[in-house]
């Protein structure tokens, strides 16, 4: 099978976005759109490049979406490459495609000058973390995220200088 991987266009946009809410399904069509909207507009500053994956038809089968990060957790530079989402339609899954998209998005990398590559996944999702394993990431930390919403406290004018 023949999987061709080029950047996207705004004809892709449509799959993209299908593909994006497979991939982040807590936001909804509408949002993933409006994302690869701006992406296209020039207004958004991640993703810096995206790449689709297309079969010999055509037919859009995966994505990445690629950025340059200043920290990477583990790497030694701050200018690296990160792959921030990648995903291949179910039925193409061990076909090579995600080995396609991330040669080309390794190219992509080191166009940009970039001598690291790093990437992350959930703790629970096995499959990203072997696909990973197999295209040769090494794991380097397992982490925990927390956040906390801050609310803001009206400044008293004691407290002003």
């Amino acid at each position: 099978m023949r999987i061709h991987v080029r950047p996207a266009a705004r004809k892709d946009a449509d799959a993209w976005t299908r593909m994006r809410v497979a991939l982040w399904p807590e936001d909804t069509y509408e949002g993933h759109a409006r994302e690869v909207d701006r992406y296209f507009e020039g207004v958004l500053r991640m993703p810096l490049e995206v790449l689709i994956a297309v079969d010999g038809a055509g037919t859009a089968v995966g994505f990445v979406e690629l950025n340059i990060r200043a920290y990477a957790e583990d790497c030694e530079t701050d200018r690296v490459a990160y792959l921030e989402g990648w995903y291949v339609v179910p039925d193409m899954r061990r076909r090579s495609v995600g080995r396609a998209l991330l040669a080309a998005a390794e190219d992509w990398a080191i166009g940009q000058g970039c001598t690291e590559f790093a990437s992350d996944a959930l703790l629970t999702n096995t499959t990203s973390a072997a696909a990973h394993l197999a295209l040769g990431f090494n794991e380097t930390v397992q982490l925990r995220c927390f956040k906390k919403t801050l609310r803001p406290q009206p400044i008293s004018s004691s407290a002003r200088p």
